[in-house]
């Protein structure tokens, strides 16, 4: 599928399943009701908005995986809620996330500890200028390696969807070979083409904060559960090109679809 379908197909998506769009409007609300209570100076329902917090956070990233699961098979149907699999998936998402990000943790303490105490001594002598470029320096050397993994990152969780294998998302090696498989060039014009899109929509949207009381929970409880439906789906549709390059006949796709029959989604 090219990046021009794939972007299309994406920002249709929410509105094809208008129906069952409340399932995670309602999920979003449970996100809502801390700054309910603020706004209200309301402490019971703080106390109760900290426990569905807790709840959403729980839940909600792994059902969103579920929409990218849904983009790799080409599907417009909109996945159901199931709590257990969804907390199975955010537990998952969440180990895959620390592996990430050890090493942009190391980078970060090692840098800090090279530079960092060189950096104390010329603010101590008074080099302003030589401080600012050891902590231009540090902060850009971390920027990187944090974005780079990042982007990593964000394929495993494709990869996890894909082959619904912790294990095979946590190989960072497949994880670049999936990412040549579906091509730089076509990523690079998906996230830019995609970023803009996403940019105007929530812009554009962004009007309904002014309405007075509700205009900040419409934002909260349907523009950005709009916006997340679109981009994990559109993950899923990009990531679909793999089993397309592969013919759909490599030992990962074999490996998928017996995953996919004994565990379901």
């Amino acid at each position: 599928m090219d990046v021009g379908k794939i972007v299309s197909n994406s920002f249709k998506y929410p509105f094809r399943n208008i129906k069952k769009l409340p399932i995670l409007f309602i999920l979003f609300v449970l996100a809502a009701f801390i700054p309910i209570g603020m706004l209200f100076d309301n402490r019971y329902v703080v106390i109760f908005g900290a426990f569905s917090f807790f709840v959403f956070i729980l839940v909600v990233p792994g059902y969103l995986l579920s929409f990218v699961q849904v983009g790799l098979n080409e599907s417009s149907m909109f996945p159901s809620l199931n709590f257990v699999n969804s907390i199975y998936n955010t537990i998952r998402l969440l180990v895959l996330r620390i592996v990430y990000m050890i090493v942009p943790a190391l980078v970060f303490f090692i840098v800090l500890s090279t530079l960092g105490t060189s950096s104390i001594d010329m603010l101590l002598n008074i080099d302003i200028l030589g401080f600012l470029l050891a902590v231009g320096l540090i902060f850009l050397i971390v920027l990187i390696v944090y974005i780079l993994f990042e982007v990593l990152l964000f394929f495993a969780k494709a990869r996890l969807a894909y082959l619904n294998s912790l294990t095979e998302a946590l190989k960072m090696h497949k994880v670049i070979g999936d990412i040549r498989n579906i091509g730089v060039k076509n990523i690079l014009k998906w996230l830019i083409i995609m970023a803009i899109l996403m940019i105007v929509f929530s812009v554009v949207s962004s009007w309904v904060v002014l309405i007075p009381y509700v205009g900040f929970l419409i934002y909260i409880c349907i523009i950005i559960p709009l916006m997340e439906s679109i981009g994990n789906y559109s993950l899923g549709l990009l990531y679909s090109n793999i089993a397309e390059n592969n013919g759909g006949n490599d030992l990962e796709e074999f490996e998928r679809e017996i995953r996919l029959l004994k565990y379901g989604n």
